[in-house]
């Protein structure tokens, strides 16, 4: 009788509660002042090659992630991703962030708001993707309600968000949440032309309680260690964008206002990208990495070396041009094609006025 209870529950009705697919969406982004907690997994098929300067990305997009998730509000939570070796867990405090690490038994304080980071784990739970996902969506996409499901044992409503622009990776996002408080439970993105989801994620378990402070509070013993750093060690290897030299276009997308001068951000909706611009070395060995690990070559009348590649929904290239010691990184959420116009632009001499 034990073992069907799993059964059982998942046979029970499930209910969408009524609500149209705007009020669920309103519902969803009210909740991220919710308290709560629980165990997600996230599974992602990306592709993306294996770059070792970005070797802490490469398993949160391509595999299973197993999260446990405690948030007492959207500037406090705790997310722990466990593995077959031990776990990493990262504790947001206001602007302040912790990571511990079990293997190296090492907790490492950020100090200071991140303006420039990775991808992380914490970015993958249910609660944090669907608001990534509806807040860069915008007003122009297109929203309409699922069929309800069953999630973490829970009746959940169903929003699929359709994207507007074209040149995005993303074809829709399909997310599941509690209608009575608008917590997302399951999040599935899909990818275009794909008849299956390139990440899901979804709460096994979880509940809404506030948890306690022992618990958002990290802590390390005598025998471990503790290091810090701030956000500006990261952007160092980064050299300063010049405005003169970055188009008010690239690719037919927009540039938007960037919080660092380090990046430039192009696109609207779901169809994003970001410009960085290493210096010498630091992007030559991203670009020979890139080569190594089976990205395709980039050419063109401007470029002196570059690199592609494409996943389902992120693509990635990188670009030296014949003019510059320099090289420019292009990733986002935009079609192969998108990004190699875009890089074949950026490769071309200033003086040509790159700004058309």
């Amino acid at each position: 009788m034990l073992c069907c209870l799993p059964a059982f529950a998942g046979a029970l009705p499930v209910s969408g509660a009524g609500l149209t697919a705007r009020q669920l969406e309103s519902r969803v982004l009210s909740s991220q002042r919710l308290a709560f907690s629980g165990y997600a997994e996230s599974n992602a098929n990306f592709g993306l090659p294996a770059l070792p300067a970005f070797s802490s990305v490469t398993p949160l997009l391509d595999g299973v992630s197993r999260m446990r998730v405690w948030q007492a509000s959207p500037d406090r939570w705790r997310v722990d991703t466990l593995s077959d070796t031990g776990e990493n867990d990262t504790y947001q405090d206001g602007d302040s962030t912790f990571v511990w690490d079990s293997g190296q038994q090492l907790l490492t304080g950020i100090y200071g708001a991140q303006t420039i980071r990775l991808p992380r784990a914490a970015d993958l739970q249910p609660a944090a993707l669907a608001m990534r996902i509806i807040n860069a969506a915008g007003a122009g996409a297109t929203v309409s309600t699922l069929p309800p499901q069953r999630v973490a044992g829970q009746s959940a409503a169903g929003l699929e968000i359709t994207s507007a622009t074209p040149q995005s990776t993303i074809a829709r996002a399909d997310i599941w949440a509690s209608p009575a408080t608008g917590l997302p439970l399951r999040v599935e993105v899909f990818g275009r032309g794909a008849a299956q989801p390139a990440l899901e994620s979804q709460f096994l378990q979880v509940g809404t309680w506030t948890p306690d402070a022992g618990v958002l509070t990290p802590r390390y013993s005598p025998g471990t260690g503790f290091t810090t750093t701030t956000p500006a060690d990261f952007s160092g290897v980064l050299k300063n964008l010049d405005d003169e030299l970055l188009p008010r276009c690239l690719a037919g997308l927009p540039r938007r206002p960037s919080p660092v001068p380090q990046v430039g951000v192009y696109g609207n909706g779901l169809a994003v990208f970001a410009v960085l611009t290493f210096r010498h070395d630091t992007g030559s060995e991203l670009l020979q990495n890139a080569l190594d690990a089976g990205a395709a070559p980039l050419s063109g009348p401007d470029v002196k070396a570059g690199a592609i590649a494409s996943a389902p929904l992120v693509n990635l290239a990188l670009v030296r041009p014949a003019h510059s010691p320099d090289i420019f990184l292009l990733v986002g959420l935009v079609s192969k094609a998108t990004l190699e116009r875009a890089a074949g632009m950026l490769a071309v001499r200033p003086d040509r006025d790159l700004r058309r």
